[in-house]
Parts: structure tokens; C-alpha cells; sequence
């Protein structure tokens, strides 16, 4: 039975009942997961009729199916979300790296402090979000901690630090607080992010006359530029309902293959701020729509009292796990709102499509001419090596691929050197320009138009003795050398001994600086990131009782130094090890 027949066959045993199904290709893999009400008739659709051209391309890549029978269509819309977060199918739409947003986090310690986190966790400490964006979680935070003197450190220190100079820290480490006084702040803070600024505001205001009249002009200039900075971000908002409800308003627009989803938030009636996500969509507009609702509130507990969502959305069941908090307004301000949030998603990506036009034109126009001007075919396919060593010491080698003219990050890869000691930088070209195209040889994959060294003649020449001598390849090479202070002055080609003539302001040397940069940029990071490993080891190396197992565990669990430093006692009981090696650890470790 081929592959068809057995598809057809297990489509006439669909049950009509409610469930999730998971489309995968002939490799097995799942490229896409999917709700149904019917399972029967959802799954079906994707085998019967026509589809457009996005839908066409998922269809074309299944091989196979299975679902998941669930009770509701409740379940089945969270069990979707769980799956999408486990598989990440390549035909579904997520969140811009699968991260949460961030929120607020008072916590539940005896001396507490403010953190942003991307997870809620049921540890008694209270959220608040979530936000758009780092950047507004941040300010907040920061305004925060001006006006509330909670502890900064992770772990208390040995005496007070400067934030207890600067008031914005009690000082517990070396003072006692008392839980009321800790209260009273987190009580404030909760007005505070609740829409209670202007009662700070004023407090702030009423304090500032004083210094003022004090003549202490100092001390008021600081509370002036505090109140300055809670207008900034408390009270810019673009729209009042003036009924003080917390509501989030969806609009989205879609074209192309590719979706805008626009989010307002609400905060006590009045709009505070917005977040913008594009992204490629594959499915029915409204599906992958409410597919990014369902995954945006999939971790908040805290949810608004109001989200409104446009007309034409098939809202039952999300509307039931969101506790009946969802609209669909048809007339009014609210209306209103809703067509504004559609407007902008509209305007942002037709904005979109008109910057990757004109960067694609751009793009195109830098390939052909740069082939031109090497008097090659068009290089729609480059790939670019460069080395990275300190005197010799962890030598790495990085190579990145660009297709007409964009990094395809996917083919990057990273290289540790092998067979060369000390700093030979030609050697090392020779072992990486090797692995790489007998690699590429013997899978028989895709051959580079181009191939782009970071260096001059020597690291040219090295690429092709490997290239002519050994594979007897074919591949044209140029590489880019530096003058005295490390800007990109001449392009060699192939065996010229002399230098190929390129304008500096053309598009095709903008390209080549960029290749250029983006490999440097790849292979130093891959380079810091071994010598700390390396160096991060041999320290764990030398603290008592921590073996292999424990030192491989730390690595994985923290990362860095700084990580071990500055985590809490209880943060190492997550990877087994107990309360007294944790503290004879951070000891060590500060000691040095």
C-alpha cells in the first residue's frame, strides 16, 4: 500500500468527535498541528478540493497524519497549544522565539524585590503584565525601583552597597526591616502598576515644593525628573473610555502569505501601549489568528477583565477557557478600538512588504553586480569562513551562508580546529575549506557560487590547494583584507596578485563588508563562548566536591561564572546539590 492509499485509508476511520490532529512529512517529522470540532471533516478538508497557494505547500508535504481525540473543543484548543510548543511545526505560527512576554515579579522572599521574568510560577510571589516588550517591562521596573527601596541583590551581601546610598535600597544586610514596612512598600506598588500612579504623583509633587522651599534644589530636580518620567509612562496614553477597565484589543490584517497582529493594552481605561507582531502564516487567516490569541494568554494568569477581538472569528471555545472575558463589539468606542488595532496591523504590513521590496531589489541588484565584477555568474549562493584564536589558544573557524544576497542562518556552521597547534592561520583554513566540501560531497548537497575568505592572498591561496588540488573543485574564491585600522581596503580574487578595483560606495561592496562582518561576528561569538566554557571549567575544576557529573551540571544549568554567583541557595537544589555544597560554591567562587 503506497503512501496515498494509506492516507485514504486512515481518512475513513476519523471519528466526529472533537480533537487535535498532526500533519508530519516523509521524514516523520510533525509540520503542522491543528484543532478540529469534527475531526472527521477538518482533517478531510486537507485531501478534498482546492486550496489556495499557502495552504497548498503545507498539503504538499504530508506523508502522514494522527490526532488526538479530547472530550471538548476546550481541550483540544490547549492540548493544540501544548503540541505547537513541543514540536514547533514549521507550518504554524508562534510567538517571535517561542518567548513569553515579560511581567513584573514581586517575590515572595523574606526581604523581597522586583524581578522581570518571561514564566508565572505558582511560588506566592505576585505578576504583573504581561508587557509588550523588554524594553517597557524595563522602564517600568526602573521607575520601580526609584521609588520604592526594595533590595536589588539576588543574595544578600556582607555590607550595604551603593542603592542604600542612593535611597533606593533598606540596606537588610546589615539593618533590620520590619514585614510591615515591606508591606506598606509592595502595598504602594500594587496601587502603583494598578493605575494608582496618580496618587504617587501628586505625594511626589507635594514633596518637591518642599525641598524646593527648603532650598535643598538638588533633592527636587531628582523628584521632578521622577514625576517627568511617570508622565512618560504612566500617563501616555492615546485613547480614554474613562470607565478605568483593563482590556486587550486584537487587529489583525493579512496578505502574501504573512500576518500582522496588532495587541492595545488598556490599563484603567486608558491606552498605555502597544506590540506588533509579523510573521508567515499558513492556514486559514482566522485559524492562525486565534492560534496567536490561544498562545499569547497561554501562560497569564492575570487576565483583563475585557479582550476584544474583530468579527468574523469562531470564538466558542476560546472563549470558554478565557472565562467568557472575550468580545466581539459591533457598535461604539469599542468598535472603534478594534478597527483602529485592524488599521494599524494593515498599515504595518503593507509597510513591510514595501522595505522588503526595496531591500530585495537592492539585494539582487548587490549580487549581480558583484558578479560582474569578479566576471563570474551571478553568486546566489556565498559562503564565508573566518578564523578566531588568542595566540593559539581555542582556535575555532565559523562559516555562514548568504542566498541572494541574505543570511540563511539555518546553513551556519561552527568549526573547532582540530588538526593545528599554534596560531597557523593558513593551516586552519586548509582543515576547515576540507571538512566543509568533503562534507558537502558526500551528502551531495548544494555547491557555493562563491566562496568569500576573511583574509588576503595567504588565506586565498590556502582555500585553493584544498579546493583544486585535493577535491578538484571548481569554486571561485575571493577574499577581503584589512588595512592598518581594520577596515575592509582590498578584494583579491582566485590567483591575481593584484587587487580587484571596486567602488567603496557601490551596493556590491556593501554586501561583501556585510558577509564579511556577519562571519567575524559568528566566529568570534563562537570563540568567546568555548574560551569561557573552557576557562568556566577548569575553575569548577578546582573547587572540592564537584566532580565531572556536578561541574557538567552547573555548566548546563548556569552558563557562566557570574550565573553561579548570583543564584540562590535554592537554585542549586534544582540540579541536586545540596545547601552546604551551594554555599561552599559561592564561596569559592567570590573568593576569586
Amino acid at each position: 500500500m503506497d503512501q496515498r492509499e494509506k492516507i485514504r485509508e486512515k481518512l475513513k476511520l476519523l471519528p466526529e468527535k472533537p480533537g487535535v490532529y498532526l500533519m508530519k512529512d516523509a521524514t516523520g517529522r510533525v509540520i503542522y498541528v491543528g484543532k478540529a470540532k469534527v475531526l472527521k471533516n477538518r482533517v478531510r478538508s486537507y485531501f478534498t478540493g482546492s486550496h489556495d497557494g499557502k495552504t497548498q505547500s503545507l498539503v504538499s508535504h504530508i506523508a502522514d497524519f494522527e490526532y488526538i481525540i479530547t472530550d471538548t473543543v476546550v481541550e483540544a484548543l490547549l492540548l493544540e497549544c501544548n503540541l505547537i510548543k513541543k514540536y514547533t511545526p514549521h507550518y504554524n505560527i508562534m510567538l517571535k522565539d517561542d518567548k513569553a512576554y515579560p511581567y513584573i515579579k514581586i517575590t515572595s522572599e523574606e526581604h523581597p524585590r522586583l524581578e522581570i521574568v518571561r514564566r508565572v510560577q505558582k511560588d506566592k510571589a505576585r505578576y504583573f503584565g504581561p508587557y509588550p516588550n523588554a524594553t517597557a517591562a524595563n522602564e517600568t521596573k526602573k521607575l520601580l525601583d526609584r521609588l520604592f527601596p526594595l533590595r536589588k541583590c539576588r543574595t544578600l551581601k556582607s555590607k550595604v552597597c551603593l542603592y542604600y546610598h542612593i535611597n533606593q535600597c533598606l540596606a537588610p544586610c546589615e539593618f533590620p526591616v520590619l514585614k510591615e514596612t515591606y508591606d506598606e512598600m509592595i502595598k504602594n506598588i500594587v496601587k502603583f502598576l494598578n493605575g494608582g500612579h496618580g496618587e504617587i504623583k501628586e505625594q511626589l509633587i507635594e514633596k518637591m515644593n518642599q525641598e524646593a522651599e527648603a532650598l535643598r534644589f538638588e533633592r527636587a530636580k531628582e523628584l521632578r525628573d521622577l514625576i517627568i518620567q511617570i508622565d512618560r509612562l504612566m500617563e501616555g496614553q492615546k485613547v480614554d473610555l474613562a470607565d478605568g477597565i483593563d482590556r486587550d484589543i486584537f487587529g489583525y490584517y493579512a496578505d502574501k502569505g504573512m500576518m500582522c497582529v496588532q495587541v492595545f493594552y488598556m490599563r484603567n481605561g486608558k491606552l498605555i501601549e502597544r506590540n506588533v507582531s509579523v510573521f508567515q502564516h499558513h492556514n486559514d487567516e482566522t485559524e492562525d489568528f486565534l492560534s496567536y490569541v490561544t498562545q499569547f494568554y497561554y501562560e497569564n494568569p492575570d487576565l483583563p477583565k475585557e479582550i476584544l477581538l474583530p468579527t468574523g472569528i469562531d470564538i466558542e471555545a476560546i472563549d470558554q477557557w478565557l472565562q467568557g472575558k472575550i468580545k466581539v463589539p459591533m457598535r461604539g468606542n469599542k468598535k472603534k478600538l478594534v478597527e483602529m488595532a485592524i488599521e494599524n496591523a494593515r498599515n504595518a504590513l503593507e509597510e513591510r512588504f514595501k522595505l522588503m521590496d526595496r531591500d530585495m531589489d537592492r539585494t539582487i541588484r548587490a549580487v549581480q553586480q558583484l558578479g560582474d565584477i569578479l566576471a563570474i555568474q551571478t553568486p546566489r549562493r556565498i559562503e564565508a569562513f573566518d578564523n578566531s584564536n588568542i595566540q593559539g589558544v581555542n582556535p575555532v573557524a565559523a562559516m555562514v551562508v548568504f542566498l541572494d544576497g541574505q543570511p540563511a542562518k539555518k546553513e551556519y556552521r561552527k568549526y573547532k580546529i582540530k588538526t593545528v597547534t599554534g596560531p597557523d592561520d593558513y593551516a586552519s583554513m586548509r582543515e576547515v575549506i576540507r571538512r566543509r566540501y568533503v562534507r558537502v560531497l558526500k551528502e551531495k548537497g548544494p555547491l557555493p557560487d562563491l566562496i568569500v575568505i576573511d583574509g588576503g592572498k595567504g588565506q586565498i591561496h590556502a582555500a585553493l590547494d584544498v579546493l583544486q588540488n585535493e577535491l578538484d573543485l571548481d569554486i571561485p574564491v575571493c577574499g577581503l583584507a584589512k588595512d592598518e585600522r581594520h577596515r575592509t581596503s582590498q578584494l583579491f580574487f582566485m590567483d591575481d596578485p593584484e587587487p580587484i578595483r571596486i567602488d567603496r560606495t557601490s551596493q556590491a561592496f556593501y554586501l561583501l563588508t556585510r558577509i564579511q562582518e556577519e562571519v567575524h561576528r559568528f566566529a568570534i561569538t563562537f570563540h568567546r563562548t568555548t574560551h569561557n566554557k573552557q576557562a568556566m571549567r577548569s575553575i569548577l575544576d578546582e573547587i572540592p566536591g564537584v566532580g565531572e557529573k556536578r561541574r557538567k551540571a552547573l555548566l548546563k544549568h548556569f552558563g557562566s561564572l557570574d550565573a553561579i554567583r548570583s543564584a540562590p541557595i535554592e537554585e542549586f537544589r534544582k540540579i541536586g546539590i545540596g545547601d552546604q555544597l551551594a554555599h561552599e560554591i559561592l564561596s569559592f567562587l567570590n573568593q576569586k
